[in-house]
């Protein structure tokens, strides 16, 4: 399955292990998954760590590629997907993460019960 993990799902599988439930934690070290972190949560971190708003200890695409996370960057065709978007949810980085698993038939990991309303697919 290809996953694409969610920013903070991401940080807890790089610093905070304990915080994923045990599925979580089965289909991040399920050796058949793809694991993805796109580039629009690269984006938010940094964002969010110049802001004040998150203290970042390492770099996110080289802690990714240590941890045989891939990274995945986000296209036109991702970004075409946003004006179809309902707005159940106004977090525009989720909402572009939501797009991009939309648009490349990837499966989202997530812990935001919200993304239950969209048509995405969705770790268990």
């Amino acid at each position: 399955m290809n996953l694409i993990l969610d920013t903070h799902i991401f940080l807890w599988a790089i610093a905070t292990p304990e915080k994923l439930t045990q599925r979580q934690r089965g289909e991040i070290e399920q050796p058949t998954n793809r694991l993805f972190l796109s580039a629009i949560s690269v984006a938010e971190l940094m964002i969010k760590a110049s802001l004040g708003k998150l203290t970042l200890t390492f770099d996110p695409k080289e802690a990714a590629l240590a941890s045989g996370i891939e990274t995945l960057p986000f296209t036109a065709e991702d970004a075409s997907r946003l004006g179809a978007l309902p707005f159940h949810h106004r977090d525009p980085f989720d909402r572009m993460l939501i797009a991009q698993a939309q648009s490349l038939g990837y499966v989202l990991m997530t812990s935001h019960r919200e993304f239950y309303r969209y048509e995405v697919k969705l770790a268990p």
